[in-house]
């Protein structure tokens, strides 16, 4: 490993350790990370853009946890988190949003077209480079709050979709949720962002807030450490091919 990449590798470890992931998730984030050295290190031509949204925003909370706990910060807060771990790791990375905002034009009225507008803004990010890799972060809810664990939603819109919600989806099965056995879920176009996306996309369902005991976790910092390197990790492995 070359002198760029350890010390790019040493930040990461301090980070992963920080997120509480351990030291044998880290030597095989770096495994996939060499593999993919064409990606993070070398021919600038093959370095893919990481597009990150963190769902809602401003005026549009998203779900919430029993306890009153909107799901847009808990979004935003993982989406700093991997944003860092992909800085470090050499990544360009673009976001749709690095506070607690709407993105909609200025001069919008009503919340309907505020939300309609901002998802037009989001979409136009996620599609402005042709060579990008998006995902969005959200948090799911059910009226049973039995159901828990991680879910990765994707659209038959692009071929490589499919194969970055699997790696997501076992990322979070091997490291994080072990008795996650759920599987990943095509999704049409009532998910905007992923359907009329043209680069691989994924929507990130990271937990349910519905679940107290999983909404407890997703609501804490150093968990949320944790699934921001749990989704880190399932990139490096789709990057690697």
């Amino acid at each position: 490993m070359n002198q760029l990449k350890w010390r790019n590798a040493k930040r990461i470890l301090a980070l992963a350790l920080v997120a509480g992931i351990g030291v044998g998730a880290f030597r095989l984030a770096v495994r996939k990370q060499e593999d993919a050295a064409v990606y993070t290190f070398s021919t600038a031509k093959n370095v893919p853009v990481i597009v990150l949204d963190a769902g809602h925003g401003g005026m549009d909370g998203g779900c919430s946890s029993a306890a009153g706990v909107p799901e847009k910060g808990i979004n935003l807060n993982i989406l700093l988190n991997l944003r860092d771990l992909l800085s470090v790791s050499g990544y360009e990375v673009v976001v749709t949003r690095d506070t607690d905002r709407s993105i909609h034009d200025s001069g919008i009225e009503g919340i309907a077209n505020q939300k309609s507008s901002d998802m037009d803004n989001r979409l136009a990010i996620f599609n402005e480079r042709s060579n990008a890799v998006c995902i969005s972060i959200h948090q799911n809810q059910f009226t049973d709050p039995k159901y828990s664990g991680a879910q990765m939603f994707y659209a038959p819109t692009n071929k490589d979709s499919e194969r970055l919600a699997q790696k997501l989806q076992g990322s979070f099965h091997t490291r994080l949720q072990p008795d996650n056995d759920r599987e990943i879920k095509q999704c049409g176009k009532e998910l905007f962002l992923c359907y009329f996306s043209k680069n691989p996309t994924v929507m990130v369902e990271c937990g349910f807030l519905s679940n107290p005991e999983e909404a407890a976790r997703l609501t804490d910092e150093a968990y949320q450490r944790q699934v921001a390197f749990t989704i880190y990790a399932g990139l490096q492995e789709y990057l690697a091919g």
